[in-house]
């Protein structure tokens, strides 16, 4: 059964001067393989958390820095401590919609809000608007292939029918909450480079933008 597009709503975020919002696997759309339009698209559920942030080199959250989780917060702190949970594997300026895509294998994404106080002598403390794309320092990883999770999907990857017209990844080994139904076995440039016997189109974006997904 064919079913149509619907995309989620957009993030959500917390009154606060600087905010750190992570980004999850969030609801996908399925499609039959008969359907012309049918594709389904890597998106994210947004949850925004705020809290005390502090800063070890001169850009917030860097390349290769770490930060820790929190309830309410996700702190910046040295990877050596025994606070540092993930690690920023690629750091862009500006909304996610706007930039680079992180990497495949991304775990999670920390969305910085803008922050420029009042009164900065040198300007050291003012932090643009930009995203991390986070790396957890030990397992597990939701952003590996069939992991479950992760902001993008990706060869490898499993889904479910959530229902109301929605997918959502899950741990191919079958452990997750929900059992996988299709999984995304290759990525090609168009659905006619998919083989016959495809049964949903999975939008992947780059350079090979379609994965041909198969019933588990």
């Amino acid at each position: 059964m064919a079913l149509r597009e619907r995309w989620p709503a957009g993030a959500v975020y917390a009154p606060a001067a600087l905010l750190v919002a992570v980004l999850l696997a969030g609801c996908q759309s399925l499609s039959g393989a008969a359907r012309e339009d049918g594709r389904l698209g890597d998106a994210g559920a947004s949850v925004p958390t705020s809290g005390p942030t502090s800063g070890y080199g001169a850009v917030f959250l860097a390349v290769d820095e770490c930060s820790s989780f929190g309830t309410r917060s996700f702190t910046e702190v040295p990877c050596v401590s025994e606070r540092a949970a993930a690690r920023v594997v690629a750091r862009y300026d500006g909304a996610v919609r706007d930039g680079p895509r992180c990497p495949a294998t991304t775990d999670f994404v920390l969305h910085i809000s803008e922050q420029r106080p009042s009164s900065d002598e040198d300007g050291d403390g003012a932090v643009p608007q930009g995203y991390a794309c986070m790396r957890n320092l030990q397992p597990p990883h939701p952003g590996d292939p069939g992991g479950g999770g992760g902001p993008r999907t990706i060869v490898g990857d499993c889904v479910y029918g959530s229902g109301d017209d929605q997918v959502r990844e899950t741990s191919c080994d079958g452990k997750g909450r929900q059992k996988p139904q299709y999984q995304v076995t290759k990525a090609v440039r168009s659905r006619t480079d998919c083989p016959p016997s495809t049964a949903l189109y999975v939008r992947l974006g780059g350079t090979t933008p379609v994965g041909c997904a198969h019933p588990m």
